[in-house]
């Protein structure tokens, strides 16, 4: 039986404290439809819920690099209508790793409340191995953009070594596909662009193209991944007729 998503519990206040924005920010999204609509409940209350997260903090980190919200507005649009909240949250995890370290202070009181849920002894070692975190005097200094993508990975009932492994052969693969990727860029883009003439309309759209290519190429290897991992999953598990 296929597990339900949770049911919508946010307030909007509630949303905006979890995503670090605020209420007007949240209000100003919706209008802009970068938001879905959230569900009304009683009192004629709207209540929002994990995938609404999600997709704020997607919003900020496509921010964070650089686009304009008429861009972000072109790739959400491109994105599947029916990506959960953890879906979401691997395109954010994987467009910020394009993007400088970002990381804060933060208190354990702080970091609970971002989190949005207790965390325990346990919960706090595992995101340190996890690189999400690192003990400071004052409390921790938080990797914001892991944060959230650690924090789903505490509730999956896999060992925390096999989540370990699983991290590495990730980054060794992300290294050799970025590492491929730039030559390629290089090579066949940007240097016979170089060696033509400086006509300015070219410059611009080199600039343009420049601006826009990671997250385009994030979204393309997000949406290969899936696709890849969907059919090894199928056919490793699924019994073949």
């Amino acid at each position: 039986m296929a597990t339900q998503a949770p049911e919508p519990a946010l307030t909007v206040d509630e949303l905006a404290a979890r995503a670090g924005v605020t209420v007007r920010t949240v209000r100003f999204y919706s209008t802009r439809g970068l938001l879905p609509p959230p569900v009304i409940g009683p009192r004629r209350v709207g209540h929002y819920g994990p995938e609404h997260l999600s997709r704020l903090a997607l919003i900020e980190e496509l921010q964070h690099q650089g686009m304009t919200l008429s861009a972000i507005e072109r790739y959400l649009d491109a994105l599947p209508d029916d990506l959960s909240a953890h879906d979401l949250a691997i395109h954010r995890a994987l467009v910020a790793t394009w993007a400088p370290d970002a990381a804060l202070e933060s208190s354990l009181a702080e970091l609970k409340k971002r989190a949005g849920r207790t965390l325990t002894e346990s919960d706090l070692r595992r995101l340190t191995a996890m690189n999400v975190l690192t003990p400071t005097a004052e409390g921790f200094r938080v990797d914001v953009g892991l944060l959230r993508l650690g924090v789903a990975l505490l509730d999956v009932p896999i060992a925390h070594e096999t989540i370990l492994a699983a991290r590495k052969v990730l980054l060794e693969h992300a290294r050799t596909t970025a590492h491929q990727l730039t030559a390629l860029f290089r090579d066949e883009v940007w240097g016979p662009f170089t060696q033509g003439e400086s006509d300015p309309e070219r410059v611009e759209a080199m600039k343009a193209l420049s601006a826009h290519m990671q997250p385009m190429v994030v979204q393309a290897l997000v949406t290969a991944f899936q696709r890849s991992l969907k059919d090894e999953l199928r056919a490793a598990f699924v019994p073949q007729e």
